[in-house]
């Protein structure tokens, strides 16, 4: 005990306060070593060899049709304004009427002849690396819960997102850039928590750069820039703030929240340089810059986040997601399917098609996990005359690179597209097939908090294995 401050002196203020102080020294230099190694940036080896180093999630927030998308149907077409002939669920987010034909005509593309809709003919162009999931499905009608759902695996409890369990498995490979980057997120239908690490360890957090409501253009991590100190200054304050809190830690022991603390502080300070270089796109060719569609207005904001996202990817940031998102109805057309599933096909399809072939002409789709799709798909049936209503039950994601079989569409929808019938995929499957791809067991990566192992799957989750390369 102090016998000044009466209370308990911890081994380390105890060897520093004795005679053995050069025995300190030794120690203190073990474990500074120790702590270089831990850094919880630093990659990590995954559970076995992977296919995929990174992931980027491009997210079409409110929910794309898939019927009128990537999985067409012969008889939804025949019997435009007929009712549906199946049984319809039980819980639904809102009535429908009947039968509704997508006003858009597919054809095949690439050798593997795989049909695409004429809403994404630059897409289309790329379909041999597409492997197109058409049997997803999750079990919540509404935009949070399956946003939730997506994003975390849960659509009930504050869980950890995606990206958050890659950087607890996996670590980052640039240590003064965010591991987890997400490009103008929305704020809506789950916010925060889609991006969120909860309980996992602070540096698991994405880092988000602008929002839904702003432009790309002026899209920054806040308070990238410190208006009234140098670095040098800057370099002072911190190393005064972690002397005061590491001795803090010496007497009061671990405390994971301040530790966090501790690291996102020095992560801000080096980020003051590498961050706006990896933003700044100036560098980049008019050809480059074409390729996203960033010479045309209608497609510049979306291909600047995709463009961006590449350059995070090939500096080492593990897990990058883009949100298309206009921050009104996005994806969710109840009504007026036409114009605004033509909208906003229009903003995406060239910059995802340049994003791909830049990928593969830099030789990084080969271990780049793509990830396209939203929160749901949309029913056959009409809703407000020319919409479609919310639709869990079935619906298509499709992925690229990082080792998954490319020109495959797998699993199918019933003959309207209500519902997942061959080859289902739940919400929990694709997480386990992701992470899988990523080098990582689903049922081994897992986090202790409040008595129990949590994990991205929670007690489920099947990995696709028909759909790797």
């Amino acid at each position: 005990m102090n016998p000044i401050l009466r209370e308990p002196v911890s081994r380390r203020t105890l060897l520093r306060q004795s005679a053995v102080g050069f025995g300190y020294l030794a120690l203190q230099s073990l474990l500074s070593a120790d702590t270089a190694a831990s850094n919880p940036l630093t990659a990590r080896v995954p559970h076995f060899p992977a296919r995929a180093k990174r992931m980027v999630f491009l997210f079409m927030k409110g929910g794309p049709s898939h019927v009128d998308t990537f999985d067409p149907k012969p008889l939804l077409q025949r019997d435009d304004g007929k009712p549906y002939p199946f049984k319809q669920p039980r819980v639904k987010f809102a009535e429908t009427g009947k039968l509704l034909k997508s006003p858009w005509t597919f054809r095949p593309y690439g050798q593997s002849g795989l049909p695409v809709s004429e809403l994404f003919p630059h897409v289309a162009r790329h379909v041999d690396d597409l492997c197109i999931l058409r049997s997803v499905h999750g079990t919540n009608p509404a935009h949070g819960g399956a946003c939730l759902k997506l994003h975390t695996g849960s659509d009930t409890q504050v869980r950890p997102s995606l990206g958050s369990w890659l950087m607890y498995g996996l670590g980052s490979e640039n240590e003064n850039l965010p591991g987890f980057v997400t490009i103008c997120p929305t704020f809506a239908h789950g916010g925060v928590n889609n991006w969120g690490a909860a309980f996992l360890p602070a540096y698991c957090q994405g880092t988000p750069i602008g929002n839904a409501s702003v432009p790309s253009e002026t899209a920054a991590v806040r308070h990238i820039r410190n208006p009234v100190h140098g670095p040098a200054v800057q370099r002072q304050q911190l190393d005064f703030l972690a002397e005061a809190n590491r001795e803090y830690l010496a007497q009061a022991g671990a405390d994971a929240a301040l530790e966090g603390r501790i690291q996102s502080f020095e992560l801000a300070y080096r980020m003051q340089a590498t961050m706006p270089e990896a933003q700044d796109l100036s560098g980049e060719t008019d050809a480059t810059r074409a390729l996203y569609g960033m010479d045309n207005p209608v497609t510049a904001n979306f291909g600047r986040q995709c463009l961006m996202a590449r350059r995070f990817l090939e500096r080492g940031v593990r897990f990058v997601q883009v949100t298309h998102s206009d921050g009104e109805v996005q994806w969710d057309q109840h009504g007026s399917l036409f114009k605004g599933h033509t909208k906003n096909a229009l903003e995406v399809d060239r910059p995802i098609a340049g994003f791909l072939q830049d990928l593969k002409a830099r030789g990084l789709l080969n271990d780049t996990l793509v990830l396209w799709g939203g929160e749901f798909g949309r029913t056959p049936t009409a809703q407000g005359g020319d919409g479609r209503d919310h639709n869990p039950h079935g619906f298509t994601i499709w992925l690229a690179g990082g080792g998954v079989r490319g020109g495959l569409a797998y699993g199918a929808t019933d003959e309207y597209g209500y519902f997942a019938q061959e080859n289902k995929i739940h919400v929990h499957d694709l997480h386990a097939t992701l992470l899988h791809l990523l080098g990582i067991d689903h049922e081994k990566l897992t986090y202790r908090y409040a008595g129990r192992d949590f994990r991205l799957t929670d007690v489920e989750g099947r990995v696709v294995r028909e759909i790797f390369a």
